[in-house]
């Protein structure tokens, strides 16, 4: 690949450059949610999954049909995420005022 070809497939962005920026918020989600062991961490990483996932949504809808469906889809997506989100941050919040840390590893009486 030349430098001119290179320029011109970073100037015009198509499935291939979605699928890249999604494969790597994927990735960076799935490390923050397997080695992180602060919970607030571990949803942030939960968040970047759902948000890879939407960009999927979005350019397969785009590319590949051309219908909103994609789009539909990702906006149902999100207004999951936001409920999850507050679901969650709130038992963390109370994880936090019961035990005074947000350490996945130290809540260990939660299962009695």
């Amino acid at each position: 690949m030349t430098v001119a070809q290179f320029s011109q497939w970073l100037q015009t962005p198509g499935l291939n450059h979605f699928l890249l920026i999604s494969g790597i918020l994927f990735s960076l989600g799935v490390f923050a949610i397997l080695t992180r062991r602060n919970a607030i961490m571990v949803l942030m990483g939960i968040e970047l999954v759902l948000n890879a996932a939407n960009i999927n949504f979005l350019a397969f809808s785009r590319y590949t049909t051309g219908t909103l469906d994609g789009q539909v889809i990702a906006i149902f997506v999100i207004i999951l995420a936001a409920a999850e989100a507050a679901i969650a941050l709130a038992i963390v919040l109370n994880i936090y005022q019961n035990f005074n840390s947000v350490n996945i590893d130290e809540i260990n009486q939660l299962k009695d």
